[in-house]
Parts: structure tokens; sequence; C-alpha cells
């Protein structure tokens, strides 16, 4: 049953992926041609003259084609980050996630496991999932008498179990965040490289230089590296970010597990003396 779980939400996530990507490029794509390609950003009235002063939008449009593939992985890091921002949020539950573990670890302590029980089912989200989950083998355990050091070992399986079933959840699209740090500074090296070849192209052109080639040729280098490095730095951010969080969530489930087994041990070391 794991396994088709986990299968079935690969496969969802893998279709949601791929609809976001498609997504993100053709929008980016529509935000480049219609609105920074509006005539009415141009001297003139076209997308052809020059930008107007003062006006941004123009000069990225000046940018060249490589614009809304750099628009679209911008788009790509905002909305994959939002995503695993309201993910890891409900995984985290309901209440705050320190006193929750501060509040699970003395029930358990003190030999109060319905009480943790409870507190997991009201906290809820991926950490009180895996701890629920080991709490319940504890109490199955617990019913055989304490009598054998393989109990100990199989609650740390359950743990181990509860917490791969909840981790793909947790990190699912972060590889995706990682690989956009890498796609936008490359993208924005490409349009660099496109950039300066017109540039020396207008150099080279009729034996003199044209001063407009050769300006919207440094332009187009300029304004496509500023925007790559800006979806670099936001995906680094983000992927930072929601790394830590998730280290975190995995060391409270860690940390739990460890006081259920010590538990267990203490109190069935009592049971012999």
């Amino acid at each position: 049953m794991a396994n088709v779980k986990k299968e079935g939400g690969s496969s969802l996530g893998g279709i949601f992926s791929g609809i976001v990507i498609v997504a993100c490029i053709l929008v980016g794509w529509v935000i480049w041609n219609f609105i920074m390609g509006n005539g009415g950003n141009f001297e003139g009235g076209v997308n052809t003259g020059a930008p107007l002063k003062g006006n941004y939008l123009a000069m990225v449009y000046k940018g060249g084609p490589i614009v809304p593939v750099l628009m679209g992985l911008l788009l790509m890091v905002v909305v994959f980050s939002i995503e695993r921002y309201f993910v890891i949020t409900k995984a985290t539950g309901k209440g705050n996630l320190d006193q929750f573990m501060k509040t699970v670890q003395a029930s358990i302590r003190g030999g109060n496991i319905d009480e943790a029980i409870a507190a997991c089912d009201k906290q809820q989200g991926s950490v009180a999932n895996a701890i629920r989950s080991a709490l319940v083998k504890y109490q199955d355990v617990k019913k055989e008498g304490f009598n054998s050091e393989e109990a100990a070992e199989t609650i740390h399986k359950e743990i181990e179990e509860a917490t791969s079933l909840e981790m793909p959840m947790l990190e699912q699209h972060m590889t995706i965040l990682s690989t956009l740090v890498s796609l936008g500074t490359l993208a924005g090296l490409l349009g660099t490289v496109t950039g300066m070849i017109k540039a020396f192209a207008g150099l080279a052109g009729g034996g003199g230089a044209d001063s407009a080639e050769l300006a919207n040729g440094i332009s187009e280098a300029l304004i496509n590296t500023a925007t790559g490095i800006s979806t670099s730095a936001l995906a680094i951010i983000c992927y930072n970010f929601f790394t830590s969080k998730i280290d975190s969530l995995t060391y409270a489930i860690d940390e739990a597990g460890t006081t259920i087994v010590n538990t267990y041990r203490y109190f069935r070391g009592s049971l012999k003396q």
C-alpha cells in the first residue's frame, strides 16, 4: 500500500511539474511579447524602435528571445517556492512545532502515551503523523510485556518507515529548484553571449561601428546577465530556506523517535530489576 501511495504521488507530482513548467514558459513569452513588447513602450509606437526614456519594460524586451525563457525560469522559481511553502507549512502542523515537541517528549518520558497520541492528533502534519505511528507501535509492543530487545528495533523501524512515507512529499520539487539555480545562470550566460555576438557584429559591419547596433547588442547582453543572476539568486535563497525547514522537521522526528525508544528501554529495564 505504501508503494502504491508513493507511485501515485510521484505520478501526480510529475504531471503537476510538467504543467507548471510549460505554463511558466508560455506566460513568460506572453509577458515579453505583449506587455514588454507593446508599441506604447517604444519611440514611434512600434517595438522595433528605441525604448522610451526610463521605460524599463521596453529595455528588458530588447534583451532578445532569451528573455521569455528567463522570465519562465523566474516564474518557475516563484511558483515552486510558493507550492513548497504551503506543503512544508502544512507538514509542520497546526500549532507551534517546538512547543508540540516539548509537550510530546514530556508525555512520553512520563509514560503518558495516550496523552502524547492526543497531542499528535491535535497537531497533525507530517511530524505528528510519524510520531503518532511510532507511539501506536510503542503501545503494541508494551502489550507484549517489554520482554525483547527486538521490540526496540521494531519501534525504531516503524519510525523510519513513517518518516520515509513523509519525506518524499517534503522533498518533492526541491530538485527542480536546485536545477533552476544552474539554469538561470546558464540561460543568462547564453543571452550574454548572443548579445555580445551582435555587438561585435555591429563593429565589424561595413568596416565601421554602427553605434545603434553596438548599443543594442551590449544592452541585450547586460539585460540577460542581470535577469539570469536574479533568477539564480532567488532560486538559491528559496532552496536553502526550504532545505533548512525540511532538515528541522526531520530532526524533530528523529529526536522524538529516540525519546520513544529510550523510554521503552527504560521501562523494560525497570521491570527487570
